[in-house]
């Protein structure tokens, strides 16, 4: 028997590994589409996107289509999902992907922090090591 609490948790981690099973298809509506419209995401100081973006259009633009754009191949690939209670998930994974302006490939680990209220994405944070993002876009 599943307690109501467990219901949430299990409800909360289904919603994030949709998000990441879409971003596997490259399906960007599919990302977006846990989104809350007030979503505050932040990308972590130091990576090149760096800043918290407000609402889904604002993390399409800001994140997800300069990703798109300046990188070849770019993957978030998540090796594990862990869901705490009270709201919040866990994703963790790698980044990769190839710099188009220079040909630098790279491989960073991530951490990614999510919060829900009512199955929506209120805040994400993110975590990682910027210092090889930088690097493979130096020529």
């Amino acid at each position: 028997m599943t307690s109501e609490r467990d219901d949430f948790v299990n409800s909360d981690l289904e919603v994030i590994k949709a998000h990441y099973a879409a971003s596997d298809r490259g399906d960007l509506p599919g990302m977006l589409a846990p989104l809350a419209a007030d979503v505050a995401w932040t990308e972590m100081a130091g990576f090149p996107y760096a800043g918290t973006y407000i609402g889904p259009e604002s993390v399409r633009d800001n994140v997800f289509g300069r990703l798109a754009a300046e990188w070849d191949d770019y993957t978030a690939t998540v090796a594990e999902v862990i869901g705490l209670g009270g709201g919040v998930v866990i994703g963790i994974g790698a980044y990769s992907g190839t710099f188009r302006a220079t040909g630098n490939a790279m491989s960073a680990r991530f951490v990614h922090v999510w919060r829900l209220a009512a199955g929506r994405v209120h805040q994400f944070e993110q975590f990682t090591d910027t210092a090889l993002v930088q690097t493979a876009m130096r020529p």
